[in-house]
């Protein structure tokens, strides 16, 4: 690492250090031999069909607030808990 610019060094040791920190989240051998999906192509995937499929359609304008609002409501439609978020507990009133 001698023959490396120190702001290459220093680079260097970041990216080791950060490595070194999450060593048990990155256990790749251990994910793949439990069948689960070691790159981000699934996730990204997901995201533009949910999200920036019908968000982010010609002419669509979002605020942050609204956005999110729509979001949840996205979100439960596609996990199919729709319509548990418009259902209302009716009771009596406590003041009859």
């Amino acid at each position: 690492m001698e023959h490396l610019p120190d702001t290459a060094r220093d680079t260097v040791r970041t990216v080791s250090a950060y490595l070194e920190r999450h060593r048990e989240h990155i256990d790749y051998e251990t994910y793949k031999a439990l069948g689960l999906p070691l790159g981000s192509g699934m996730v990204e995937s997901a995201c533009t069909w949910l999200i920036q499929q019908r968000f982010k359609g010609v002419g669509m304008r979002w605020s942050e607030d609204g956005f999110n609002h729509l979001l949840h409501l996205r979100l439960a439609w596609v996990n199919g808990s729709f319509e548990t978020l418009f259902q209302v507990q009716l009771q009596p009133s406590p003041n009859k």
